[in-house]
């Protein structure tokens, strides 16, 4: 059963800080890429299957992890296999401002995590990742193991992310009927639906990776870089320009 307080937490509406990004929206938008409903339409269903799998994965790991807690992990240390798995996860991002955004975007979910959840110690286990705060998708699948979730919610709730914040963006910066924008996000629900599936099950294999020859010492090291790492460069190229931008509506 689903709690309330996992709803809370997954409510679009919750004060997580990512309405001030725009999933790379905006920068499409100016670019010209991007000027009515089927552009969104076409925009999110790319970002779903290309950035899409590795938050779907790296959620579902994180949410995994967080479940096992301090004596689930191989080399009993938590906090160096948060800090591999951030990192695994930053190496998937080759655009210091989309890098930056997602740092960003993880402080504010975890910010609205200690708000809802003030016993949960989120401080400890993430005391070896680089400040401001680990990278969304990680404190995303810490959140909802908290709430209660397990590894395939988590997984689901990072490849829906990568279409709703888009075509949210979408509406504030074209005028669009947010009606037909939802039918947009309808229309992707079962590419959605697969792409949290697939995540949660590499994400489960990946934990049951043996250590390979000439690989770090570090177990987690070796099972987390099996994870997805597809990117769009495009977006990633573009989201460095927009952080240069004198005029913005967004973040990022």
């Amino acid at each position: 059963m689903v709690s309330s307080l996992l709803l809370l937490l997954l409510d679009s509406r919750a004060p997580a800080g990512a309405h001030g990004h725009s999933g790379g929206m905006e920068p499409a938008v100016q670019a010209g890429l991007v000027a009515d409903v089927a552009d969104v339409e076409r925009f999110c269903r790319f970002r779903l299957r290309t950035t899409g799998p590795a938050a779907a994965a790296f959620a579902a790991a994180a949410c995994d992890l967080w479940r096992a807690g301090p004596g689930g992990t191989a080399e009993g240390d938590t906090a160096s296999r948060w800090a591999e798995l951030d990192g695994e996860f930053g190496a998937r991002v080759a655009s210091p401002a989309s890098r930056a955004a997602s740092r960003q975007q993880g402080r504010g979910l975890r910010r609205l995590v200690r708000s809802m959840a003030p016993e949960a110690d989120l401080a400890t286990p993430w005391r070896l990742v680089p400040r401001p705060a680990p990278h969304q998708p990680l404190v995303l699948g810490a959140a909802v193991a908290i709430a209660g979730g397990d590894a395939r919610l988590a997984a689901l709730a990072a490849a829906l992310g990568t279409c709703t914040m888009p075509a949210s963006a979408a509406v504030r910066l074209l005028g669009l009927d947010p009606y037909a924008v939802h039918g947009v996000l309808a229309g992707l629900a079962a590419e959605i639906d697969e792409t949290g599936r697939a995540g949660a099950q590499l994400a489960a294999v990946s934990s049951r990776e043996p250590r390979g020859p000439g690989l770090a010492k570090s177990g987690a090291l070796a099972c987390y870089a099996t994870l997805p790492a597809g990117a769009a460069p495009a977006l990633e190229l573009l989201a460095d320009v927009h952080a240069c931008s004198e005029v913005r509506l967004f973040a990022s």
